[in-house]
C-alpha cells in the first residue's frame, strides 16, 4: 500500500527544492560569467619520453614504481584530460589507487611537421618506443596496454602487426571495427562525395573545427539534451564541474594528421579493412586474428559516436583465446566519466588486468 505523504515529508521536499533552486542560481551565475573554471588533468605526472609532439606521461600516485605497468594509448583527435577530469572523477586516479603504474601516451597537437604521419608511424614507431620506455622504467618484461577510442584502433594495429610484442594484455574502449557502420562518416567520406584532401588546412592536416563538426553530426541532439540535463542537476557542484569538463572536452578537438586521415578513409572506412581482412601496416598484410594476448573490449550501448554495429564485431575478429566483452548502458564519455564508469567500467577493467597480471607472474 503506498505511503501517504505527511506534512513533515512535504515540507522537507519543498525545503530541499528551494535549496536546490538557490544552488542552481548560484552555479548558473558562475557558469554565465565564467568565474567557475575547474582545472582538469590534475593528477601529478612526469614526462618520461618525447617523440615529435607526442609525450609519454608517468603518473605519480599510490601505484607508481613496483605496480603493474599499464600504458594508456589515447585517441589522435581529442584531449586526454577526459581520463583525469577531477578528483573523485578520474579514471587515472582509480587505476593508481588500484596499484597500477600508469603511463599515458598523449599525441600533443599536430602541426605541419606531422602532416605526413601515417597510421603505420603510430603503430610501428611511437607505440613500440613508449612500450620500451615503460619496460625500462618499470623493470617489467611485459606491459598491459589500454586503447581509448581511436587510440584503441592504433593499439589494435600495433598488436596485429607485432604479435610478439611484449604485451601482457590488450584492452580497448569505445573502439570501432566495422567502419562501414560509422553513420555520417560513411555518407560523407566513404561514398567519395567529399575528398579528404579538400578539407585539409594549410598545415596539411584535418583541422580541429572539422573534427568537431563530424562528432556533432554523430550526436545531433547533444546540444539540446546537455542543457536539459544541466538544468536538472545544476544544483550539484560535482555535476556542474563534470559538465564543464565534458563540455570543454567535446568542443576541444585537435587536428588529425593528413596522411593518417587519408589512410583512415581509404583503408579503414572505404575498404572496411578490419572486417574484410585488408589491413596493411608497414607494407605487410595483417589481421586482427593475429592478436593472441588476453583481450577485453569495452563498449557502450548508448554510444552515438561509435555505435554498437561498429564496435560489436571486434570481439569475434581478434584471435585471442582469452577474450571478453563488456557492454554497458552508457554513452561514449560515460565509459570513463561519471557513475557508470566508477561503478562498473573501471572496476571491471581493474579486475581483468589484475587477473591477467597474476596469471603471468
Amino acid at each position: 500500500m503506498p505511503s501517504i505523504p505527511t506534512p513533515s515529508n512535504s515540507l522537507e521536499r519543498v525545503s530541499r527544492e528551494i535549496d536546490r533552486n538557490i544552488q542552481r542560481a548560484r552555479n548558473g551565475i558562475k557558469l554565465a560569467i565564467g568565474t567557475s573554471r575547474p582545472t582538469f588533468g590534475w593528477t601529478p605526472k612526469d614526462v618520461v619520453w618525447r617523440g615529435g609532439r607526442s609525450e609519454l606521461w608517468r603518473y605519480r600516485g599510490p601505484g607508481g614504481p613496483g605496480g603493474t605497468p599499464l600504458l594508456v594509448v589515447f585517441s589522435l583527435v581529442s584531449r586526454s584530460y577526459i581520463l583525469d577530469l577531477a578528483r573523485g572523477n578520474s579514471f587515472v586516479e582509480r587505476l593508481l589507487d588500484a596499484g597500477f603504474d600508469v603511463y599515458l601516451l598523449d599525441w600533443g597537437v599536430p602541426d605541419v611537421r606531422d602532416a605526413s604521419n601515417r597510421l603505420d608511424d603510430y603503430a610501428d614507431e611511437y607505440i613500440p618506443a613508449a612500450i620500451r620506455r615503460v619496460q625500462e622504467l618499470s623493470g617489467a618484461s611485459r606491459v598491459d596496454v589500454l586503447g581509448y577510442c581511436f587510440g584503441g584502433v592504433l593499439a589494435l594495429l600495433h598488436a596485429a602487426h607485432h604479435p610478439r610484442a611484449p604485451l601482457n594484455s590488450l584492452t580497448v574502449m569505445a573502439t570501432p571495427a566495422d567502419f562501414q557502420a560509422m553513420g555520417p562518416l560513411v555518407e560523407v567520406f566513404g561514398s567519395g562525395s567529399v575528398d579528404i584532401n579538400a578539407v585539409l588546412d594549410e598545415n596539411g592536416n584535418v583541422p580541429a573545427s572539422i573534427i568537431r563538426r563530424v562528432f556533432r553530426s554523430l550526436t545531433p541532439t547533444y546540444e539540446i539534451t546537455k542543457y536539459v540535463n544541466l538544468w536538472e542537476r545544476l544544483w550539484s557542484d560535482e555535476y556542474v564541474a563534470a559538465y564543464q569538463g565534458v563540455t570543454r572536452w567535446s568542443a576541444e578537438h585537435i587536428p588529425f594528421p593528413g596522411a593518417a586521415a587519408r589512410q583512415t578513409v581509404d583503408m579503414l572506412l572505404r575498404d572496411n579493412a578490419m572486417v574484410t581482412e585488408r589491413l596493411v601496416v608497414g607494407g605487410d598484410r595483417v589481421s586482427l586474428s593475429d592478436i593472441r594476448v588476453p583481450f577485453l573490449s569495452v563498449r557502450a550501448s548508448r554510444d552515438h559516436i561509435v555505435q554498437a554495429p561498429a564496435s560489436s564485431p571486434l570481439i569475434d575478429l581478434v584471435g585471442s583465446a582469452d577474450r571478453d566483452e563488456l557492454c554497458l548502458e552508457a554513452g561514449h564519455m560515460g565509459l570513463v566519466v561519471g557513475k557508470t564508469a566508477h561503478k562498473t567500467t573501471i572496476p571491471t577493467i581493474i579486475d581483468f588486468l589484475k587477473k591477467r597480471s597474476e596469471a603471468s607472474a
